[in-house]
């Protein structure tokens, strides 16, 4: 009778070739069950992406406490001056003691203001001398953006104030010589070390303690401060006994036709 016939000795129905399917000690499992003594390949850490991310939680954290620093720095209160030549609710600083007023709300970048003071500024010293009015000078701060981001209107008058309140007699002597040596708009303005020089040039008593008012911008908050509530937007405006005039850089026409 013949041999049957059968699969040689050894050799299992359905078995694959070495090596191909199931990973060592596997057989019997199901794809995807976990093999006793089987570990999967150990992931690399990403060291350069940690990093990267803990210095940007860093950079966030340091631009939110800036930005609290900076809120809670502006919700101080301004350091306000005490002459009495200074009327603190409104923020003026007055000259003479004249029955009629003249109000100047003026910008030390504006070329405006500067023009004015070309054309008008000889007679309203004039009529302060002769007792006829008393000037009430309102530096605004309007410009500020104008000057590359250097703050140039408010630090001129806040040194202004400064003057004013350290050496009254010679704040009009200070305006007339910001004005003369006005910088442009849009450039990088005066620094404090020039205001002091300019006033030291127009004559004021450079004490110490009015040199450091300049130089850290003592009053730029409050010029700042009293600009905002003046609800001035246009510089030169002056009022005469109240009443806002058109200004024509005539002083004939704008101060003395209208003066009681």
């Amino acid at each position: 009778m013949a041999a049957a016939q059968g699969n040689p000795k050894g050799k299992g129905q359905g078995n694959r070739p070495n090596g191909q399917g199931n990973r060592p000690g596997s057989q019997g499992k199901r794809p995807g069950t976990p093999v006793r003594g089987y570990r999967p390949p150990a992931k690399k850490t990403n060291w350069f992406a940690i990093w990267v991310s803990v210095a940007s939680a860093v950079v966030v954290i340091a631009i939110v406490a800036a930005v609290v620093l900076i809120n809670n720095k502006s919700s101080e209160p301004a350091v306000a001056p005490t002459a009495s030549n200074i009327d603190t609710s409104t923020g003026s600083v007055s000259f003479g003691t004249g029955s009629n007023t003249v109000d100047t709300y003026i910008d030390f970048l504006c070329p405006y203001c500067q023009q004015f003071e070309e054309s008008e500024g000889d007679t309203i010293q004039q009529l302060i001398d002769d007792g006829e009015i008393t000037l009430n000078v309102h530096p605004v701060t309007i410009l500020d953006n104008y000057s590359s981001g250097t703050y140039y209107s408010s630090r001129a008058a806040g040194a202004f104030f400064s003057v004013a309140q350290y050496d009254p007699a010679s704040a009009y002597a200070f305006l007339t010589a910001l004005y003369e040596n006005q910088p442009e708009e849009n450039s990088t303005g005066l620094t404090n070390e020039e205001l002091v020089q300019i006033a030291e040039d127009a004559g004021v008593n450079m004490t110490d303690e009015l040199e450091s008012s300049i130089l850290n911008n003592e009053y730029q908050s409050f010029a700042q401060e009293m600009s905002d509530s003046s609800g001035i937007s246009g510089t030169p405006t002056v009022l005469v006994n109240g009443t806002k005039i058109s200004v024509t850089y005539d002083a004939q026409t704008d101060i003395v036709d209208q003066l009681n």
